[in-house]
């Protein structure tokens, strides 16, 4: 709940700048992450980023710096070797990717140090289930949580429309946002980063937490919205 996520490429900084703002006097209360565009992952592109990043924010350090998405013309050796040097300074605490395909990681992996990546920010609701093919098994079975961004469904919203999702969060007096984020957390291996526009958003994502679908709840909505064929 007290995770932010961000990137230098959001609004051009100024997200970094507004979160910058808010979190002033009480930086060590946040869980902050922001990520690099990858046309500045080349030479010292991924350092300078950083700091610009950090400077935005007003903080001397990330809890998290992600590689906001692959790229056929980085290496990716380079690119951990700026990650774990920024880590070394004290400037970010752990680092990881986004949007990457199981093939991305099995690169990555291959690279030295490439298995010290914290988790791959990627996709994922009850209505777009495709990791579920693949990546996210190899992350389970590489000790990497996912991290899941959209897990309302993203632009228009439509899962908190969704007539099987309402249904179950009037079973359970919440939202259907609340169940969207309870189903995607379920396993214990997935963090949800839902947008949040108010106070009173936050609250009703929060009840997520505490709600524990059953399994005939969580088979209406595989029979919703069924799971890719393997």
């Amino acid at each position: 709940m007290t995770l932010i996520d961000t990137a230098e490429v959001y609004s051009n900084g100024r997200s970094e700048e507004l979160i910058g703002r808010v979190i002033a006097g009480q930086r060590d209360r946040v869980f902050l992450v922001s990520k690099v565009w990858p046309n500045h992952a080349t030479g010292n592109g991924i350092a300078r980023a950083c700091e610009a990043s950090l400077a935005r924010l007003g903080t001397d350090h990330l809890d998290l710096y992600l590689l906001h998405w692959p790229s056929p013309d980085t290496d990716l050796s380079s690119i951990v070797a700026a990650f774990e040097s920024l880590r070394s300074a004290g400037k970010i605490r752990a680092w990881g990717v986004s949007n990457f395909k199981v093939s991305d990681m099995e690169d990555l992996f291959r690279v030295s140090h490439g298995d010290r990546c914290a988790t791959n920010q990627v996709a994922y609701n009850v209505g777009s289930r495709g990791i579920e093919h693949d990546l996210l098994p190899w992350c389970e079975q590489h000790g990497m949580p996912v991290m899941a961004y959209s897990p309302l469904g993203g632009a228009g919203v439509s899962l908190l429309r969704d007539p099987t999702l309402v249904h179950i969060g009037a079973a359970h007096s919440c939202s259907a946002a609340a169940v969207a984020l309870a189903w995607t957390i379920r396993n214990g291996n997935v963090i949800a980063i839902p947008e949040s526009g108010s106070a009173a958003h936050v609250k009703e994502n929060a009840v997520a937490l505490s709600l524990t679908l059953t399994p005939q709840e969580l088979h209406t909505l595989d029979a919703a919205h069924p799971p890719p064929n393997r």
